[in-house]
């Protein structure tokens, strides 16, 4: 089963990710060799029966996308409007409570728990609506999220019986593939001008359009680590093995990551299996080896 985004990000990523501050490309291919189980097509195939209104079907895809990568906010988010849809809110807000713990500061995730809460009747519902007016107040109408904080706020407010919400999903994981095309080459453009954390928001609008996608997870940890942000970027490098475990771009890049830490041993460890994947010599290979050397002496 071959992962795949639309062709034009193919095109632009294997230029782009020769200049990204030494990182060594290669990754102008998905991933030099296929995973048992690609999370993408399941997401796919999810946020179609969503859209149709078919949600069984849409909740059995996304159960096995956050089986696969567990700590994937957009299929938890997905997964968990779709519990909400099915009416099945205990399940929903278990879900949704784990997105909210991996992205705190997303606005969706936040409202979907608040009106799974509501609709239980729990009083953490409380909690969480006076957050998002906390963080409305703070806007003042000024910050690119106003909008979206005052939609949610008035979903939660309006979430009052225990029967199934419409759900209010970003329109970047309704969009498509070629939506998602556009996000990851701009997010590319932006990494190479050195403007991670712009970059990050243009890939998680990728991510909402692909699902867990290698290629988008491992260029959301590349820039995470040029933020400093070394653990949630680790985070990102073994959710992209997890999937897809001879992906070369995310095997360079961690093991850069362990050398920029001082793990020499682990950095020297995916080197070893870089070699054993390119019997006849890869640039990914050859900028890591560089990268230890430069750091081991």
């Amino acid at each position: 089963m071959r992962l795949q985004l639309g062709a034009a990000v193919f095109l632009a990523l294997g230029a782009a990710s020769a200049q990204a501050a030494g990182s060594g490309g290669g990754m102008s291919m998905p991933s030099a060799s296929a995973p048992a189980y690609d999370p993408t097509a399941d997401y796919a195939k999810g946020v179609e029966a969503f859209k149709a209104g078919d949600y069984k079907t849409a909740d059995k895809a996304f159960r096995r996308v956050v089986t696969a990568v567990p700590k994937d906010v957009a299929a938890l988010l997905f997964a968990g409007m779709t519990k909400t849809a099915l009416g099945e809110f205990k399940a929903a807000a278990r879900t949704l409570e784990r997105a909210a713990k991996i992205d705190p500061q997303s606005i969706p995730v936040r409202r979907e728990f608040a009106i799974a809460l509501k609709k239980l009747g729990d009083a953490r519902a409380d909690a969480e609506l006076a957050e998002l007016k906390a963080r409305a107040g703070s806007c003042a109408e000024s910050c690119p999220q106003a909008e979206d904080l005052k939609t949610a706020i008035s979903a939660v407010e309006a979430a009052t019986a225990a029967t199934p919400v419409a759900a209010l999903p970003p329109a970047t994981m309704l969009a498509g593939q070629g939506a998602g095309d556009a996000a990851y080459r701009g997010a590319v453009a932006l990494i190479n001008e050195g403007r991670y954390a712009a970059a990050i928001a243009q890939l998680r609008d990728a991510a909402d359009a692909f699902g867990p996608h290698p290629d988008v997870l491992t260029y959301i940890g590349f820039a995470w680590r040029k933020l400093g942000e070394f653990d949630r970027a680790e985070t990102y490098y073994r959710q992209a093995l997890a999937i897809a475990p001879d992906h070369l771009g995310a095997t360079e890049y961690y093991g850069e990551l362990k050398a920029e830490r001082g793990d020499i041993a682990g950095a020297r460890a995916m080197l070893a299996k870089l070699e054993a994947q390119c019997r006849f010599g890869c640039i990914e290979a050859e900028d890591l080896r560089r990268w230890i050397d430069a750091r081991a002496g």
